[in-house]
């Protein structure tokens, strides 16, 4: 299951891919937050498995100055025979499946050439299964893997549901400046087919529009939906201070996480988006 971060655990990744041996305070004191919150955030990313502190050694600087990545083809039944071997020889750093020409590709390290030419001339040819292979020598490497940082995620998508567009524009300029991407839709019918064509991360939804109690029933048929029920539902509505409030239950489920009256504080918009969000 994908693990989502933010900008503080992605800043503390970084600290810690700089320095494995950083503290929790000295992490704290860069990021100018509390030791208890960068002791909680390392314990999480570790618990879901999104990170691990490992030692990385360098092969270079470990006299293993001779870097190749093989690439070889596979009779199918022995890949998973192959791949498996290749794992346990000493040489090898990392080892995938591919597609394409090739069906496995590893990376290896030797201490010279004479070191890669047995390896090339007797162990791998005593693995069975391996049809060919072509070895191309990396004269120096571009980018370690210890040098990639984990890339900023994608915009959260909010779909705002309301056909007031003064509403609409005034949402997706508070949303958007914050770092949202934000379409609309003008009615519950519309919101339920814009939904089922770009899943949004949470739903503004207005109550009356197409009918009355437009955005209820829309909210209705997206906890019907095995795709669309897991989705944050934020109703924002002038319903409660208007002639139709006695149309609006309240002595039933209301297939909702929150309601907001109109009008509503941007503050307190962007706020209640960021908390649900959150406690997906």
């Amino acid at each position: 299951m994908q693990y989502e971060i933010d900008d503080t655990d992605r800043s503390i990744i970084t600290l810690l891919q700089t320095d494995g041996r950083m503290s929790n305070v000295q992490i704290a004191r860069r990021l100018d937050l509390s030791e208890g919150t960068i002791r909680k955030r390392i314990d999480r990313l570790l618990d879901s498995g999104a990170i691990q502190i490992v030692a990385l050694p360098d092969p270079a600087r470990l006299g293993l100055e001779t870097k190749v990545i093989i690439t070889m083809r596979v009779e199918p039944h022995k890949l998973d025979e192959v791949g498996n071997s290749l794992r346990q020889l000493e040489e090898v750093r990392w080892v995938g499946y591919t597609t394409g020409e090739y069906d496995l590709v590893c990376e290896a390290v030797f201490h010279s050439d004479e070191h890669l030419l047995q390896f090339l001339t007797h162990r791998l040819p005593a693995l069975p299964g391996i049809r060919n292979s072509t070895t191309s020598h990396v004269l120096r490497s571009l980018k370690d893997v210890q040098e990639w940082r984990v890339p900023p995620s994608p915009p959260k998508r909010i779909l705002v549901v309301d056909d007031d567009p003064d509403f609409v524009e005034f949402a997706r300029t508070l949303l958007e400046s914050d770092g949202f991407e934000v379409t609309s839709a003008g009615n519950g019918s519309e919101a339920l087919t814009a939904m089922r064509q770009k899943l949004p991360a949470l739903v503004v939804l207005d109550v009356m529009m197409a009918g009355i109690l437009d955005g209820l029933d829309a909210s209705k048929q997206m906890r019907l939906d095995k795709v669309l029920k897991r989705i944050p539902i934020l109703m924002v509505s002038s319903i409660t201070n208007s002639d139709y409030a006695g149309m609006f239950p309240t002595d039933e489920y209301i297939a909702i996480d929150n309601f907001l009256s109109k009008p509503v504080a941007p503050g307190k918009l962007l706020s209640e988006v960021k908390r649900l969000l959150r406690s997906q």
